[in-house]
């Protein structure tokens, strides 16, 4: 754990000049007094940095020190923000690695690729196909698509313009403009990529970020297509996220995608949530705690 703040306690330096101590306690989440110890660590080990005390203060690298500790040269510091890796030490080692007059490609490049973290459903996917699809992506090449979906027919065929892909909880997701407007294709259901001559141009006011967010709302909105009337404890409101006036029981109306689905997450509220509606929910719950109570009382 130490050693992993030390470096990046050494690129934060490298990337941004002077920095503070308290600048630097609050970017690694630790105490000013860790800080000073991990300084005083570097020093002893060699590392050419100085401290100054006073309003124009902070800590520095000796000019012309450049770390050689992220082992990447320009190219493959650029390769690797397309894989779009999470972590502040690993954003920091790619910026590093890059000589000054090419850190400007790194906005080209949040441009075309976005890392969305928090998991939906399971596993990362095996994505064969993701370095092709990079590839288009960064070149803005039109590419030929033979798909499978869920619905017939379940192989398809499409010509498609890729302007970005989007990292999100290990599945990779290509965001193209086509015919029929922008879709998302799954990268890990594309059965063959191939590039093609046509250079295309990204759509004016389109912006990836955006994009992904309304496509989640989007998404969102036709996953969760019915929803239970429910009591909430204190506790089972705020774990809901739920804003409760008071310190009692409060009523809600709460989305949800299916009874199935619905019955595993409210049993997880335990005695903090009374399920009121609809019947059939209702119903499943009573009898899985009727279920349970004979269990342990056997």
């Amino acid at each position: 754990m130490r050693a992993s703040r030390l470096v990046t306690l050494l690129l934060l330096l490298q990337n941004r000049g002077r920095m503070t101590a308290r600048q630097l306690a609050d970017e690694l989440e630790v105490s000013v007094r860790t800080v000073y110890r991990d300084v005083e660590a570097l020093g002893a080990a060699g590392i050419p940095l100085y401290g100054a005390a006073g309003h124009a203060g902070g800590y520095r690298l000796v000019d012309g020190y450049r770390t050689r500790l992220t082992g990447l040269t320009a190219d493959e510091a650029q390769a690797a923000f397309l894989a779009a890796l999470p972590g502040t030490t690993a954003q920091l080692k790619l910026r590093a690695a890059l000589p000054t007059e090419s850190r400007e490609h790194a906005e080209r490049i949040q441009e075309r690729f976005l890392l969305d973290a928090p998991g939906w459903y399971g596993d990362a996917d095996r994505v064969p196909h993701l370095a092709a699809a990079a590839a288009a992506v960064w070149a803005r090449r039109a590419v030929g698509l033979r798909y499978r979906r869920w619905r017939a027919p379940e192989e398809v065929e499409r010509r498609v313009e890729p302007y970005g892909l989007v990292l999100k909880a290990g599945r990779w997701y290509l965001v193209a403009g086509g015919p029929s407007g922008i879709r998302t294709y799954r990268v890990d259901q594309i059965l063959e990529i191939g590039p093609l001559e046509e250079e295309f141009v990204v759509p004016d006011g389109f912006e990836l970020a955006g994009y992904w967010n309304g496509y989640l709302a989007d998404f969102r909105a036709r996953l969760y297509t019915s929803e239970a009337l429910v009591r909430l404890s204190p506790e089972g409101a705020r774990r809901l996220g739920v804003t409760s006036s008071g310190d009692g029981w409060v009523e809600v109306r709460v989305p949800i995608e299916s009874i199935d689905h619905a019955h595993r997450e409210f049993l997880r509220l335990g005695a903090d949530v009374e399920v009121l509606a609809p019947a059939e929910l209702r119903n499943r719950i009573a009898e899985t705690a009727r279920t349970l109570t004979t269990r342990y009382q056997g």
